[in-house]
């Protein structure tokens, strides 16, 4: 009988994952591939890759030596993420489904069945790092309350690959999640995580990296959200009143759009051949508001209020101390201030002015390398 902890690696095709698993097997863990399904109403067509991915997933078993397992969560992805996904455009908003994705499925549902398997914890492809430190130190270091001397706590940390860190997609995770969560990515480069791949032959290790919605793939996007929300047309408007062109409904719109608004003839107020923007969205007047050029001031705000928020380590940030914040994946870091006025709300006041702040994404607070949480922003 094995005494090698058991490690179930979430695989999804991709090269990535099969590093991941790789690397764990050469490690000398025990180590079971879990492919997991989460979309069906429409699996058969262009854009769901779902059967060549489980294919490469079983080449990829094959070649690093282990177990590969199949298993169906798209009951628990439509309850838990594609509901709130479809609420929240319907309200007006732009929701993240890769965040909620993780803290629901990847990080919930998969976790749990992996330790009905026996295993002892889970990882995946993800850049991003992990980190047990004594609470104590940490405490001190983040203005934290002491939760207990010599009591553990688990930090999320950047990749190394600045260019490819998914902490900002996991900033939901909680204690309990972080503590059985391995990313054995977190200190390589995109490009050396190919190389480990060509070395060891694996068949996945030039495939195209995914984009698409998470587990739902490449799709005409507002074709896709068509299917499930009604078109609800109103007036198009700019800042002065002037009715420019009509919109096909409010949830098929973001803040910050410039393509697909349908008014690219129409001249604005801005200099010469300045593009039109989405500038916000008036729900109860059914009118879309947009601006003329990508620096209009309107696109520009200091701060915003975040709800629904997730700390990692279980309690608020000291809001005495300097932090900084995303407000979009890719982002780059902007140093800030926060405030907590009322329970579960926190306001992020910023150095500088930020660009295209949206409802429904995330703000994620940052202490140097440690990402602390988050909220969604209101």
């Amino acid at each position: 009988m094995s005494n090698k902890e058991k490690i179930v690696v979430g695989m999804s095709g991709g090269v990535d994952s099969a590093v991941a698993a790789l690397l764990l097997k050469r490690a000398g863990f025990e180590v079971v591939g879990l492919f997991m399904k989460n979309w069906e109403d429409d699996d058969d067509d262009a854009y769901c890759s779902t059967r060549q991915d489980l294919i490469d997933c079983a080449a990829v078993a094959d070649v690093i030596g282990i177990e590969l397992e199949a298993v169906n969560f798209a009951a628990e992805y439509k309850e838990r993420v594609f509901s709130a996904f479809l609420a929240e455009y319907q309200a007006g908003r732009t929701p993240n489904p890769d965040v909620l994705c993780n803290a629901e499925i990847k990080f919930k549902a998969f976790l749990d069945h992996a330790l009905a398997l026996g295993a002892g914890r889970i990882a995946t492809g993800h850049y991003a790092g992990v980190r047990c430190v004594d609470a104590s130190v940490r405490d001190s270091r983040a203005g934290v309350r002491d939760s207990g001397a010599g009591a553990r706590r688990f930090e999320l940390l950047k990749a190394a690959d600045q260019s490819k860190d998914q902490s900002y997609f996991l900033h939901r995770l909680s204690q309990a999640q972080l503590e059985r969560a391995l990313f054995p990515l977190a200190q390589l480069r995109k490009t050396e995580v190919r190389r480990i791949a060509k070395e060891a032959g694996l068949p996945v290790h030039a495939k195209k990296d995914s984009t698409g919605i998470c587990f739902i793939g490449e799709r005409p996007f507002r074709e896709f959200l068509n299917r499930y929300l009604p078109r609800t047309p109103g007036a198009i408007r700019t800042p002065e009143g002037r009715v420019i062109g009509e919109h096909v409904g409010l949830a098929f719109y973001t803040i910050g759009q410039r393509k697909g608004i349908g008014i690219g003839g129409v001249k604005g107020g801005g200099a010469e051949g300045a593009a039109w923007y989405v500038a916000g969205k008036d729900m109860a007047r059914n009118e879309l508001l947009v601006v003329c050029g990508h620096d209009h001031p309107l696109l520009q705000r200091d701060r915003l209020r975040a709800a629904d928020l997730s700390w990692i380590s279980g309690q608020a940030p000291d809001a005495a101390l300097a932090y900084a914040a995303k407000t979009r994946y890719r982002q780059a870091d902007a140093p800030c201030r926060i405030s907590l006025p009322g329970a579960g709300i926190c306001e992020f006041c910023f150095e500088q002015p930020q660009w295209a702040i949206t409802p429904g994404q995330s703000a994620v607070l940052y202490q140097g390398e440690v990402c602390l949480g988050g909220g969604i922003i209101q």
